[in-house]
């Protein structure tokens, strides 16, 4: 039982990163249709970059706790992505450069969330695998 629950909570975990890299892709699109101006943006999307990558390595030290060795690796290369952009200070969106750098900070957190994504159907998969488990050997 006690699987189902952490496989539970790495779901939820997941969700939040998805809502994250969604929201951080709504205000650029809204900056896109200049819904909203280039300092707003930028302040709404650097205000939820670092919860992200703290969420990011606490998932992954999670999965080294529980002993899910394989989700562990999976974690390993957008953890390290993370690591890089912020030691090279490149992790923030600059408001002069929004404008210059939109197309590719689209498409770097497309390429986020279709990972995150696949992380989230691969957790669903086990959450359902050790339910039905658990559920066999109740029986």
């Amino acid at each position: 039982m006690e699987d189902v629950w952490a496989w539970l909570l790495f779901f939820f975990i997941l969700i939040s990163l998805v809502v994250m890299l969604v929201f951080q892709l709504m205000c650029l699109s809204d900056l896109e249709f200049d819904y909203i101006n280039p300092y707003d943006s930028a302040s709404r999307i650097n205000g939820v970059v670092v919860p992200e990558f703290i969420t990011q390595g606490v998932l992954c030290l999670l999965y080294l706790i529980t002993g899910h060795w394989f989700m562990s690796l999976l974690c390993v290369p957008y953890m390290y992505y993370n690591y890089r952009l912020y030691t090279r200070r490149q992790h923030l969106v600059d408001v002069t450069e929004i404008f210059n750098l939109l197309n590719w900070e689209k498409k770097q957190r497309l390429f986020k969330l279709g990972y995150i994504v696949l992380l989230l159907f691969i957790s669903l998969f086990w959450l359902i695998y050790s339910a039905l488990e658990d559920d066999e050997e109740s029986l």
